[in-house]
């Protein structure tokens, strides 16, 4: 049986639910570079202002990664499954694309000084 307080409760945490979704879409930025990490080290550090193409190629696999009109995408990857290539383009800050398979992970970052999110070892 449900009671009134069951449908109150219920309604408060929708409402919460949706406005710490708004707050946390409201809170990307656009970003200003792109950071490529191939099996956890960074490969190169570009600028998403600057369009052109990254060939990532290690461990017999090869993928591409296209800057253009300030979005990134990953345009080629010789991976089976192709999730990566299908992403969104990304352009906001904290945005990512990863390839599993390959383990080439793009990101994009700020210039502006903020807070670390994870640190890892």
């Amino acid at each position: 049986m449900i009671k009134k307080a069951d449908i109150v409760l219920f309604l408060v945490i929708l409402i919460t639910g949706l406005a710490v979704s708004v707050v946390s879409l409201g809170d990307s930025a656009e970003g200003d570079n792109v950071v490529v990490t191939v099996d956890n080290e960074v490969y190169g550090i570009y600028p998403l202002s600057e369009d052109r193409v990254i060939e990532v190629r290690q461990q017999g696999h090869t993928n591409n990664i296209t800057i253009k009109d300030g979005v990134v995408s990953m345009t080629y990857s010789d991976c089976a499954n192709q999730v990566c290539v299908n992403t969104r383009p990304i352009a906001k800050t904290n945005d990512s694309i990863v390839c599993l398979p390959n383990r080439v992970i793009v990101e994009i970052t700020s210039d502006e000084g903020g807070e670390v999110d994870v640190i890892t070892g």
